[in-house]
């Protein structure tokens, strides 16, 4: 089942910043993300906690700050999405580091941070998804089955023979579905009429 995400996020109708929208996004992605290693679990692969759980994650995260990446080119200035994907990938570094140090442990002194070694595997991976195309309807074909193959390699032999359609026909889908309405959301301008009492939200 998919998550429910928060939809208004500023009371003002004013432009926000790229910055501002990247916090927004950053947070959302973490959740979504999240949400895949959630669904992925409950259809019964094996990812245990530990430094399996946080590659996954990792992967998923890159993988939807590109598509972020995607979408902010075709409603942003050139300058403003490097403002915004720049802070977009310290952002969600910062979400996955310090879950992985409350689970996994501050690394050893002398060593990369969690924070660290996610950028760099972003940074390693850039070169690989400019590759792939992105439409308006989102990532497409090969962009999705790399992410498939990104996460096959992770799953045990067992789990080899789905992990990439379970990808490619669900769990990528679905959370550009999510990335896409919340990004509209983090976006928009429009001010929107208060939710009345007595209904519950996000």
């Amino acid at each position: 089942m998919a998550i429910r995400l928060k939809s208004q996020w500023f009371k003002t109708d004013k432009p926000k910043t790229p910055e501002q929208v990247a916090g927004v996004m950053a947070f959302i992605i973490w959740r979504v993300a999240h949400n895949a290693l959630t669904q992925m679990r409950g259809a019964r692969f094996d990812i245990d906690i530990g430094a399996v759980y946080f590659a996954f994650l990792s992967e998923w995260l890159v993988f939807l700050v590109h598509v972020a990446d995607r979408m902010a080119f075709d409603r942003l200035g050139a300058d403003e999405r490097v403002a915004f994907t720049t802070a977009l990938v310290r952002r969600v570094a910062d979400h996955l580091g310090e879950n992985q140090d409350r689970l996994m442990g501050v690394p050893a002194a002398g060593e990369d941070s969690h924070q660290g070694r996610f950028i760099d595997l972003y940074n390693e991976l850039c070169a690989h998804y400019a590759e792939f195309g992105h439409a308006a309807d989102g990532p497409d074909f090969a962009f999705m089955r790399y992410l498939g193959h990104r996460i096959e390699r992770l799953m045990p032999p067992k789990d080899h023979a789905w992990a990439v359609d379970q990808v490619m026909s669900v769990e990528a889908p679905q959370a550009v579905q999510m990335l896409q309405r919340s990004f509209a959301d983090a976006m928009s301008t429009e001010r929107r009429a208060p939710r009345r009492a007595g209904l519950s939200g996000d």
